[in-house]
C-alpha cells in the first residue's frame, strides 16, 4: 500500500480549494516551490512556540527543509503547502500511510495567524484527501499534552483519545497523546464543509 501511494516531489500533485471561503488553498509542492517557500516554512519551524509544541530542539535552515521534505517523500508522505489569499500560511501532511491508515500534521506558521480558525479549516482540507483520495479509514495525531490548540483543532473535527496498541504506533514521542478519527465521524462533523471543498490534480 505504501509504496502505491509514494509521491515524487519531482512531480507537481493534488490541490485543495474550500471554495466558501474563496481564499484557502492546499497544494502538494513540487520541489522547486517548496525551495521557493523554505524560508517562510524555516521561519514557522523556528518560532519558539512551534518549535517547542513540534519538538524541534536546533535550529532548522532553508536548506534542512527541501532536505526534510524530500525524505518525507521518499518515506510516502503526502505534503501540502497551505495558502490564505495566495499568501504562506503554512504546511500540513499525512504521513506513515500504510493499511488504510495515517497519521496527520499541520503547522501554522505565524503566532498572530493562531486561533483563528485557519487549522481547522486546513485540517479539514486534507482530511477529505485522505479519506477521499487515499481511501484512508483511519487518521491519527500525535500531540504533546499542554498543546491545547491543536486539541482543540482535533476535538472539533471530532477525534477522540485514542490509547489503542495501533493508535500509540503512531505516536511521536512516548508521553504524546494520540487521538483518532475515522471517516464516518469525520464526515458527520464536518457537513455541509465538504461540499465546498474541490480536490483536483494541478
Amino acid at each position: 500500500m505504501a509504496a502505491r501511494l509514494r509521491y515524487a516531489l519531482a512531480t507537481v500533485g493534488y490541490r485543495i480549494d474550500w471554495n466558501s471561503e474563496g481564499q484557502l488553498a492546499a497544494c502538494e509542492p513540487s520541489l522547486e516551490e517548496v525551495a521557493i517557500h523554505a524560508n517562510a516554512l524555516a521561519l514557522g519551524y523556528n518560532e519558539p512556540r512551534n518549535a517547542e509544541l513540534m519538538g524541534h530542539t536546533e535550529e532548522i535552515d532553508p536548506e534542512d527543509i527541501v532536505e526534510m521534505w524530500e525524505e518525507a517523500a521518499d518515506e510516502g508522505t503526502r505534503s501540502f503547502l497551505l495558502f490564505e489569499a495566495g499568501e504562506f500560511a503554512g504546511d500540513g501532511d499525512l504521513r506513515g500511510i500504510h493499511d488504510g491508515a495515517a497519521e496527520f500534521a499541520f503547522m501554522i506558521g505565524a503566532t498572530s495567524a493562531q486561533g483563528k480558525g485557519l487549522g481547522t479549516k486546513f485540517a479539514t482540507m486534507i482530511h477529505v484527501f485522505g479519506f477521499q483520495i487515499l481511501g484512508l479509514h483511519h487518521i491519527y495525531a500525535s500531540i504533546v499534552p499542554h498543546n491545547t490548540a491543536s486539541r482543540r483543532v482535533f476535538d472539533k473535527l471530532g477525534y477522540v483519545l485514542d490509547d489503542s496498541p495501533v493508535a500509540r504506533s503512531y505516536a511521536d514521542e512516548p508521553g504524546d497523546l494520540v487521538l483518532s478519527i475515522d471517516r464516518a465521524a469525520f464526515e458527520r462533523v464536518a457537513g455541509d464543509a465538504l461540499a465546498q471543498i474541490t480536490l483536483a490534480l494541478r
